[in-house]
């Protein structure tokens, strides 16, 4: 609850005798202090001894009701409260006190009415302006916040604080340009307060400059090194900046300063398995545990998934994770109210996709030769949303061309909702889930009626705004039903599609590629954060058991190929028979494959994009089938590849199984010539075929919710 501290005049103390006056004043003083000090238990008992003494004092009654807030008695701290507006009611201070709690509770539009009433009393007056912009922008009425911080502004125009009350207002209505202009006069005026360069950093965020929003959020550390929040931000953007080593040491402080911080622990713990960096990673795993088990707020999502979590409780975790932003983003879902027009009943469904991987990136290069198939399709009014820039590639252009791009990146959730809303979209796909650029905010706010969680989150959602989950039997077979919020769509084949478009370049010789020119060459191009120890002791293992073989990984951030090496050295693996790819265009990497003999897989979770690049590069894949969605997606891919052969129930299973295979290169160059020959003949491969699949789901729900059914599980 935001506290003011006045000098105690709304009290009546006119009438008091001088000394009287006196010892009041000063016990008033007293007391701001304590408050100020979060000594809330001292405040509360001085308070509620002198109260014996000026029972007249509605000041004396505030200052008790803050303190027994800060102790967390909120009916006895409203009850105080209440009394000091019967004491005191023209307090400016208490009105905006109870219009605090108001907001705290949930209730904006009452705090707003109670604000009004005290403007009225006090026309003009900065902290009822201030007050009021804050209830305001509570209940999502960002214009009308916009307008009272502004005349707030006018009134107290050297006043820092309500400078960044209107950038964040500015911000919410996506005019980030005016945003940072009141932040800079803030920063003018109080060039040493923390949270300007906090709110610094959140302008700079949202106008991509990523690298000054983290060097923003670093000054407001060493401004405020007490306060986690701004280590935590800085270390999100030196982590999307590929910065790991860094982002990793400001989620460590951040957690050290908030050890009940779940996204800091969450994300400490995931670029930590970005770096290879295992040193605490038991410890760490058993405090996610702990914290999930618990109901711990924060922890997200996407960075469990490559923890040994079972369903339930990704599950919990999920819903945990969800819960705040559905209630926080409620009152604006309410504002929006998105009314639903009734289309003609043989009028094409509307259908959108939105993604922050329309690009060159592995979502864009997934879907792009589904999206071209569908153009060709009668049934289906498909639209593109793009939360991230246009990168000008060849994949940006080829979905252009084939289905109506909406550019919304540089839109706050709002607007981007409203413009979903305004294109009539019936089934909404999301394909963000809950990364780097989740697009949970906007989703929560129901611009579409269905909702489907697809492909980028490879597990439930959690979260009430998503009707479906498009999967199939494989990575979500009927037995693990009960650990998924949504609704259930299974297709018949793989729910992954594959672009078969891409044309393979020749290879380039084992040399070139730092490669031996004899003996097998396993590979794992999987993202490094998906090697725990026991997967990589599971490849040492194999590579001790095939003579002469390698082991190709794909490169690390940050010395994480150096900690690999020393990690096989530790198992008796001689560290040069380790090789790393570095990062390449898509083509090339793609002809790299024609150098491996086998692909190895990991757990908990396994590879998706990798395998579906190994598989239609013609290089066989050895997996496990995990316990969870995220650990069964190659095992998917496999199954409806017809090479099932190559999925084991057990991890180690699939180790000795690779032993054996690197042993015998006849086998391995007949799995190889199977798998050539399934090009032309498996469902994985059949891009017109997923296509029709992929309209049948979308027509089939999309009836259902035009005639008024509810969402249901369904097989297809």
């Amino acid at each position: 609850m935001t506290t003011v501290f006045p000098d105690g005049s709304a009290d009546r103390k006119s009438a008091m005798p001088a000394n009287a006056r006196a010892e009041l004043e000063a016990l008033l003083q007293r007391l701001g202090h304590l408050l100020r000090q979060r000594a809330g238990g001292d405040a509360e008992a001085l308070a509620a001894r002198s109260r014996q003494v000026f029972s007249r004092s509605g000041e004396l009654a505030r200052l008790h009701g803050i303190a027994l807030m800060q102790l967390g008695r909120r009916q006895e701290g409203l009850a105080a409260l209440h009394r000091a507006a019967e004491l005191a009611p023209d307090s400016v201070e208490v009105q905006c006190n109870l219009a605090n709690v108001a907001v705290e509770d949930g209730r904006p539009e009452a705090a707003i009415k109670r604000l009004q009433g005290a403007l009225a009393r006090a026309p003009g007056h900065p902290v009822v302006l201030q007050a009021l912009g804050v209830s305001m922008m509570a209940a999502a009425r960002f214009e009308e916040a916009r307008g009272t911080f502004a005349q707030a502004v006018r009134a107290a125009p050297t006043h820092p604080g309500l400078r960044l009350n209107l950038a964040e207002a500015e911000l919410e209505r996506g005019d980030a340009t005016e945003a940072l202009a009141q932040v800079r006069e803030a920063l003018k005026l109080a060039p040493r307060l923390d949270s300007a360069h906090e709110l610094l950093g959140h302008v700079l965020h949202a106008q991509g400059h990523g690298a000054e929003a983290a060097q923003a959020w670093l000054e407001a550390e060493r401004l405020a090194p007490e306060e986690p929040r701004h280590a935590f931000q800085a270390a999100r953007m030196l982590e999307d900046a590929g910065a790991l080593a860094e982002a990793s040491a400001a989620y460590a402080r951040a957690l050290q300063r908030a050890p009940r911080s779940g996204p800091a622990l969450s994300r400490l713990a995931y670029t930590r398995r970005q770096l290879a960096d295992w040193r605490e990673q038991e410890t760490l795993t058993a405090r996610l545990r702990e914290a999930v088990e618990g109901g711990q707020q924060g922890i997200m999502p996407s960075t469990l998934l490559v923890e040994p979590l079972d369903r339930a409780l990704q599950r919990k975790a999920a819903e945990t994770f969800a819960h705040p932003i559905d209630e926080q983003l409620a009152p604006l879902r309410r504002q929006l109210a998105f009314a639903r027009q009734r289309p003609a009943p043989a009028a094409p469904i509307r259908v959108g996709l939105v993604s922050n991987g329309f690009a060159d990136h592995p979502i864009g290069r997934a879907v792009v030769g589904l999206v071209e198939a569908l153009s060709a399709l009668d049934g289906l009014d498909l639209h593109l949303f793009a939360t991230a820039a246009d990168d000008g590639g060849a994949v940006r252009q080829r979905l252009a061309g084939a289905a109506k791009m909406h550019a919304i990146d540089a839109l706050a959730p709002a607007q981007a909702a409203r413009e979903i809303h305004a294109a009539g979209i019936e089934v909404l796909f999301d394909l963000s889930g809950y990364g780097a650029r989740t697009n949970a905010g906007l989703l929560a706010l129901r611009p579409a009626p269905l909702q489907v969680n697809w492909l980028a989150c490879p597990g439930t959602s959690g979260a009430p705004w998503i009707d479906y989950i498009l999967a199939d039997t494989v990575v979500l077979p009927p037995s693990h039903r009960a650990d998924f919020s949504e609704k259930v769509l299974r297709l018949p084949r793989c729910f992954v599609p594959i672009d078969t478009h891409p044309d393979i370049p020749p290879a380039p010789t084992r040399a070139e590629c730092g490669l031996p020119e004899t003996g097998v060459v396993f590979a794992c191009f999987n993202a490094t954060s998906r090697i725990d120890p026991q997967a990589f002791a599971r490849f040492m293992r194999v590579l001790r058991g095939v003579p002469g073989s390698m082991l190709w990984l794909r490169a690390g951030p940050d010395g994480a190929d150096e900690r690999l090496r020393a990690a096989a050295a530790a198992l008796e693996v001689p560290p040069e028979r380790l090789a790393f790819l570095p990062s390449l265009p898509h083509e090339q990497y793609l002809a790299r494959y024609a150098l491996v003999d086998l692909c190895l897989d990991t757990l908990p979770r396994s590879a998706r994009t990798t395998a579906a690049d190994a598989l239609w590069a013609g290089c066989p894949v050895l997996t496990c089938a995990g316990d969870t969605f995220a650990g069964r997606t190659a095992a998917s891919l496999l199954h409806h590849a017809h090479l099932s052969d190559l999925v084991y129930e057990n991890a180690d299973d699939a180790a000795d199984r690779a032993v054996k295979l690197g042993r015998d290169r006849l086998a391995l160059a007949a799995i190889r010539s199977h798998l050539a020959s399934l090009r032309v003949q498996s469902p994985v491969f059949d891009t017109a075929g997923f296509a029709a699949d992929f309209r049948r789901v979308v027509q089939t729900i999309g009836t259902r919710h035009r005639i008024g059914r509810p969402p249901i599980d369904l097989d297809f």
